[in-house]
């Protein structure tokens, strides 16, 4: 990746008020995803729910990754590449290591995706797409109370706040995409079953590095490899920094919401992007907003008009045990939806994840 020194950037955002009213400029989708973008914007004004949701199920992240070996080990799902339930140590990093510096814990988010006539259907038409049809492995109640539910209210609502981008989207997409069929990103995000949540839980650095050093260009993404997300809009929570030293998770009957740092404990670590002029920026979400980031299927889909753009996140250069716990919802077509002329997603993700695994 080179040692250009990173750059802070504030993303381009819009007040939910106004997604809903459909009062969103084509010049700021165009600041926001177009080619110079940094491909991605920042939704503020969220409902009290928001808040609440993610406070407590960012908290979970950190519950669930301290559960013995052998408990997360009944949470993951090998037939479906890990890539439900619980996974940590199986995705390759750039170097060809093994990433054993997140855990990952992998839903598949869609409503509708619970009924099991529905799965059975998917399993039968897609037997080689395990990843997107297996069913959903959850921990045990008396393990981690109430975890299920703040998991879907909260991707209910994030795909609900998604629809609303998409709306947007298909709007200046239908004014400048020749062909573009209308309402298509719309009807994708409120309709597939393809759409899948990932609570992230990144481990405490092992080897807390120098600031000093760090911030004198060294931008080594050691906690997540650069990448670009193969979806549509993928829906990301600001960072939650905990200290599980001076608070460690609880588990069962004495579980309750983690107490949040005010900041990250190291100002270089979080979510960087590759920028189209090759510039590495530091772009961070407000604790009290909801980012959104484009994808390759979003980009092919709009006939690159709206870019995806690569990124990574950086790990923390100090000391003690500050985790950092995030959730992504990756909103994507149903695996029978065309993305071009020749490839449905079926297609089109499959060559991602098998290269990613």
């Amino acid at each position: 990746m080179g040692s250009t020194a990173a750059t802070t950037q504030t993303a381009v955002s819009v007040n939910l008020d106004n997604l809903r009213q459909d009062h969103v400029s084509f010049s700021v989708l165009e600041e926001a995803f177009g080619p110079s973008s940094l491909g991605i914007i920042v939704v503020k004004g969220l409902p009290t729910e928001f808040h609440q949701l993610r406070h407590r199920l960012l908290s979970y992240s950190s519950a669930l990754a301290s559960l013995p070996h052998d408990q997360l080990e009944k949470l993951e799902s090998p037939a479906s590449k890990w890539l439900v339930g619980w996974s940590c140590g199986k995705e390759t990093l750039k170097d060809g290591r093994y990433d054993t510096l997140k855990g990952s814990y992998y839903v598949n988010c869609a409503p509708a995706f619970e009924d099991d006539a529905l799965q059975t259907s998917l399993s039968d038409k897609y037997p080689g797409f395990p990843e997107y049809t297996a069913s959903n492995v959850w921990p045990a109640q008396e393990l981690l109370p109430g975890f299920e539910e703040t998991f879907r209210k909260l991707c209910n609502l994030i795909i609900e706040i998604a629809a609303m981008v998409a709306r947007a989207c298909d709007q200046y997409a239908e004014a400048n995409v020749e062909g573009y069929k209308k309402g298509y990103l719309e009807h994708v995000v409120k309709t597939s079953v393809s759409t899948k949540a990932r609570l992230l839980h990144y481990f405490p650095n092992p080897e807390p590095q120098d600031n000093a050093t760090r911030a004198a260009g060294d931008d080594e993404d050691d906690w997540c490899a650069t990448h670009l997300d193969h979806g549509c809009l993928t829906g990301l929570t600001s960072a939650m920094f905990v200290d599980e030293e001076a608070n460690p998770p609880q588990r069962g009957s004495s579980f309750s919401p983690l107490q949040e740092l005010d900041r990250s404990p190291d100002p270089n670590a979080g979510l960087y992007i590759h920028s189209r002029t090759g510039a590495v920026i530091k772009v961070g979400i407000p604790r009290d907003c909801l980012a959104f980031q484009t994808g390759e299927a979003l980009e092919v889909i709009t006939k690159g008009r709206f870019k995806a753009v690569p990124h990574f996140v950086r790990g923390a250069g100090t000391g003690g045990k500050v985790a950092r716990n995030t959730l992504a919802v990756f909103t994507q077509p149903n695996l029978w939806e065309m993305v071009d002329e020749t490839r449905d997603f079926a297609a089109f993700a499959k060559s991602i994840v098998e290269k990613n695994h």
